[in-house]
């Protein structure tokens, strides 16, 4: 019997001293948004040791990356996809560093105000959903811990923030971002003629598209016009070169633009589609962009 015991109050020392390892986890909820009259669902990926981090002393804070889906996709397509697990690997394999993961629901805004003032979805995620997020998490403090990536239109909204506020991100990534190298009116007549980009192009952008408003958001403007401040900042995009929409011909464009202003970027031009094994088969190379950009890996 005491032998017994003695193996039993071994084995409870053992199970106390070594417990079993931490898991990442998914952190989903929603915010009743003031600015756009109806609730945002959001997703957020903690770390393994996000909750142990919280006993540290000092309290242990964390970077930022804020990821925006693509069109038809939502805030949990990321981590339902395969893409929870293939953080973890990478964690697990010392290729990434220990930072949040938010993944907003944007819809069909392409992340911006409409131009009818309807939707207004930048408003509501720069003076909305970032406070909110940096507020409830244990998030460190500064654009340097701050950083913005995105799938195809959520590309799009990433390069579109990053450029116009590069105040806020340090960095920047996108993989086959809708960036479209056709005029408004070019897009207006694609409209007319009932292709689905440009009857989707016009619920934001206006019907016909309001210059003005797609001038305001053009990544390629806003990268001319805020080209000094980009030099300071990290910036990687990726297209497969036979992309279903014909990004590839903007990551170009926008790959030659920079080259010519003496902005600093990554762009790599893939093999591939635009397509989820696309995304997924990029997105160690954009994981470990972000890790070197933090400054948690070498």
């Amino acid at each position: 019997m005491d032998r017994c015991l003695r193996i039993a109050l071994l084995f409870a020392v053992f199970t106390v001293s070594f417990p079993l390892h931490a898991q990442s986890r998914i952190d989903c909820s929603a915010l009743n948004s003031r600015i756009l009259k109806s609730p945002v669902h959001y997703c957020v990926y903690l770390p393994a040791n996000y909750d142990a981090g919280a006993t540290r002393h000092p309290v242990q804070t964390y970077p930022v990356l804020y990821f925006l889906h693509g069109l038809g996709d939502n805030e949990r397509t990321l981590f339902n996809s395969g893409g929870w697990t293939l953080l973890d690997d990478l964690r697990r394999q010392h290729k990434m560093g220990e930072f949040l993961i938010v993944a907003p629901e944007g819809g069909r805004t392409f992340y911006v105000n409409s131009a009818d003032g309807s939707v207004l979805y930048s408003d509501f995620f720069l003076q909305e959903f970032i406070p909110l997020i940096e507020t409830k998490y244990r998030i460190s403090k500064g654009p340097d811990n701050r950083a913005i990536s995105g799938i195809s239109m959520g590309g799009y909204g990433a390069l579109r923030f990053a450029f116009s506020r590069p105040e806020m991100f340090s960095a920047v990534s996108a993989q086959s971002a809708a960036l479209i190298t056709e005029s408004p009116q070019e897009l207006d007549t694609a409209a007319r003629s009932g292709a689905p980009l440009g009857k989707l192009l016009s619920t934001v952008f206006g019907s016909p598209i309001t210059v003005q408003h797609w001038k305001d958001n053009s990544p390629f403007i806003l990268a001319g016009r805020n080209q000094v401040a980009l030099r300071r900042q990290a910036i990687y995009f990726n297209c497969g070169q036979d992309d279903n929409y014909g990004f590839e011909k903007g990551a170009a464009a926008l790959h030659e633009q920079l080259q010519k202003e003496g902005v600093k970027h990554e762009y790599h031009p893939y093999p591939g589609d635009h397509s989820l094994s696309y995304f997924l088969a990029h997105f160690t190379e954009v994981m470990e962009f972000h890790s070197r950009a933090f400054g948690l890996i070498q």
